[in-house]
């Protein structure tokens, strides 16, 4: 699984946070500009249809929409306690998932089935992860899949990607947006990361979502998942 150095490299130019809406169907949000950034020992996968370096998107009309910020204190790293949470997700198959994740947030099954999410008391702050589907692609082409979601939404929901990048070790894939939460214009900060097992196809989709000043916290909180995850299946009945 990605080290926890590479979730915080990721993080340090100052990416912002996002909400959990939405997993492989998209986030029913809007894109407004496209960069990328590799981090120390990862490579750039690049965007479909665009050069390394270069935004792989213009909006059709810059949103006047004004976003408010939330001043909330920052959640820190060291205050995070974590355990193992066990849970079923089903789509194609049912996937039986362990992960560690903070201790306090509250488990709530999502519908459609193929997602668990955890929920901070506060609700500022959530993981998602995603299981159920068929092993089949490496992490990398999820993450274009995703990129192809968010490139095809109407700009005025104010979704940027920072970057997206694949360690070359684990094959894992990590995306990193912000964008406007609709529940109360504020603007907010997610990381997404697709999980490869030890053949290089991806096996969970894990999100954390927060705010802007949580970037570190949200990067413990991701490595934390990610490293150790683990799925296995078994036919629906």
């Amino acid at each position: 699984m990605a080290g926890r150095g590479v979730g915080r490299a990721l993080l340090g130019s100052g990416l912002l946070a996002v909400t959990l809406l939405g997993g492989a169907g998209g986030y029913g949000l809007g894109l407004v500009t496209t960069g990328q950034q590799a981090s120390a020992g990862t490579t750039a996968a690049p965007l479909p249809g665009a050069s390394a370096g270069t935004p792989s998107s213009t909006p059709s009309s810059t949103p006047s929409r004004k976003l408010r910020r939330d001043d909330s204190e920052p959640l820190q790293a060291d205050d995070i306690r974590y355990r193992t949470r066990v849970f079923d997700v089903s789509s194609v198959v049912r996937s039986h998932v362990s992960v560690r994740v903070p201790s306090r947030w509250e488990m709530t099954l999502q519908d459609p089935v193929k997602d668990m999410k955890f929920n901070e008391p506060e609700r500022r702050r959530a993981v998602r992860v995603q299981g159920g589907f068929k092993i089949t692609r490496p992490p990398e082409d999820s993450m274009k899949v995703r990129i192809g979601q968010f490139k095809a939404l109407p700009a005025d929901k104010m979704v940027s990607v920072l970057s997206h990048t694949v360690d070359p070790a684990t094959k894992n894939a990590t995306l990193t947006y912000n964008y406007a939460d609709p529940d109360n214009n504020t603007l907010k900060l997610g990381l997404i990361r697709w999980v490869a097992d030890d053949e290089g196809l991806c096996i969970l989709e894990i999100a954390v979502t927060g705010l802007p000043q949580d970037e570190s916290a949200l990067a413990d909180i991701l490595d934390h998942a990610s490293e150790s995850a683990t799925r296995s299946d078994e036919p629906l009945n």
